[in-house]
């Protein structure tokens, strides 16, 4: 990447490092994030192992830091032993972690009823968790978006991570102050460039959620974020440095960085 192509500042709001695809190149990945710009990047572990992983990556890289969940797809084959086991982790950490989560719910790859209510159970367990620790819950909600607003509405740290619902319930979540992430799925899906457009910008968060969601045709890194960058500054003609400013001074804030 050429100097020119470089916007300093950014932040991540939302990666997963430590995963497999990683592995054969992860050093090389982050230096090329550092290389375009990316200032921060914020890993999100999604069940004991990976928040396990996550916490050893932050240790290692005084840029990286750590939120630690559970994705709904681990509550639907986790036992009870084994969600206890996680929260005790997140709980044994507090100190070390930026938020918890991901957590939420999964409606697009849930369809039976009973596990839908279970998700909700245990979405609640880390709802109540992320207030007594005091730290911004991380929501991971597809097709569910509105059922996890009503459910966290009563809270003051929340972060809707990859939002990809409606504008109205994105209009009743920044009302509510919480914080919109959008990803780089704002590259290529009309429906999130309108997510784009209407966001306020003081309530947008920026992700990648690497290694998915790529706007190029290989797998997604972090210094893809740039792509998006550029795409919020198109749609909002602004410049992409104030984009970046603007969203890294958010990631800030609400993270606590």
């Amino acid at each position: 990447m050429s100097q020119a192509d470089r916007i300093d500042g950014v932040i991540d709001s939302h990666c997963h490092l430590d995963f497999g695809r990683f592995d054969k190149d992860r050093e090389e990945v982050i230096e090329r994030a550092r290389a375009a710009g990316v200032e921060i990047m914020i890993n999100s572990g999604v069940d004991q192992d990976t928040n396990e992983k996550t916490l050893e990556l932050a240790r290692g890289h005084s840029f990286i830091y750590p939120t630690l969940g559970l994705s709904p797809s681990y509550v639907s084959r986790a036992g009870k032993n084994d969600l206890k086991a996680l929260f005790d982790q997140i709980r044994r950490h507090a100190g070390e972690i930026k938020g918890v989560g991901e957590a939420g719910l999964d409606y697009y790859r849930c369809t039976d009823p009973a596990m839908r209510i279970r998700q909700g159970e245990v979405f609640r367990q880390a709802m109540d968790l992320a207030l007594e620790l005091n730290l911004p819950l991380i929501i991971h909600a597809r097709k569910a978006e509105q059922e996890a607003f009503e459910m966290v509405r009563s809270l003051d740290k929340v972060i809707f991570h990859c939002f990809g619902g409606s504008l109205e319930t994105m209009g009743e979540i920044v009302e509510r102050r919480f914080y919109i992430s959008l990803a780089t799925t704002v590259c290529y899906s009309d429906h999130h460039r309108a997510l784009a457009k209407h966001v306020p910008l003081e309530s947008l968060l920026i992700e990648t959620d690497s290694p998915f969601l790529s706007p190029r045709r290989e797998r997604n890194e972090p210094s893809y974020l740039l792509d998006l960058v550029r795409q919020i500054a198109r749609i909002r003609e602004v410049s992409p440095v104030q984009v970046a400013e603007i969203t890294a001074r958010n990631a800030r804030k609400a993270f606590r960085l």
